[in-house]
């Protein structure tokens, strides 16, 4: 299959009215892995912010998962959303609720009624990050690469045409960064599309793909052996 789940044309990324990348063209098939690579500050945040439309796109042209971001209402964002799945840096996961209600959360936010299928999604999602078994545990008691996971599984739940995973291992050790990429390819590799924003150049060389670099307010591929 050779959808394409993401396209920009000559589009300007902005962050408080001011551009901070321009001239940007990039086009994602299904069932690509690109990662995002520069400098703090280089925009591969903001960049990710603008396709989930937390930022708006005023212009150029961009499409994400069938959805025009320039037309885009408010009212049709929650539905974008739906179909993308977001992994963060700091986890995100409510302290105040175990993992089963983490991920419960999310289900009826989106529209999800039947106890029973919510029971069985919650369950295949943690089956897929290696986390079964894990669903009555509290944040606190799992480590930050268990945190993640969850975020995955969580970013998993609507089963999502576009995975968009800022800094997924900026938390971690190396060697946990390792299982989290590990988890992060096989998801890529049942046929998920997935955007990663990172700064571990191990990662990078040891899992090559396709590789987006972000500086001086541009965005180009680059060639593995330059990264």
């Amino acid at each position: 299959m050779s959808e394409v789940v993401l396209s920009l044309k000559n589009a300007t990324i902005y962050q408080d009215k001011n551009p901070v990348l321009t001239d940007v063209n990039i086009e994602v098939k299904n069932g690509e892995f690109l990662y995002l690579i520069g400098r703090t500050g280089s925009g591969k945040s903001s960049f990710l912010k603008t396709l989930y439309a937390d930022l708006a796109l005023t212009d150029g042209e961009g499409s994400v998962v069938n959805y025009d971001l320039k037309t885009l209402r408010e009212s049709d964002i929650p539905y974008l959303r739906r179909k993308l799945g977001v992994v963060f840096q700091d986890f995100k996961l409510l302290s105040d609720r175990n993992v089963k209600e983490n991920l419960l959360f999310v289900l009826k936010a989106t529209g999800w009624t039947e106890k029973e299928e919510m029971d069985v999604k919650i369950e295949e999602v943690l089956d897929k990050v290696g986390m079964k078994g894990f669903a009555f545990k509290m944040p606190h008691q799992l480590s930050g690469g268990e945190q993640q996971r969850i975020g995955i599984a969580r970013a998993l739940l609507n089963d999502p045409e576009l995975i968009l995973a800022d800094e997924p291992t900026g938390n971690l050790d190396p060697q946990t960064s390792v299982e989290i990429m590990e988890v992060l390819r096989k998801i890529n590799t049942n046929g998920k599309t997935i955007l990663m924003a990172t700064h571990d150049y191990a990662l990078v060389l040891k899992y090559p793909s396709k590789t987006l670099k972000f500086e001086g307010g541009k965005m180009f591929e680059v060639v593995q052996r330059t990264v």
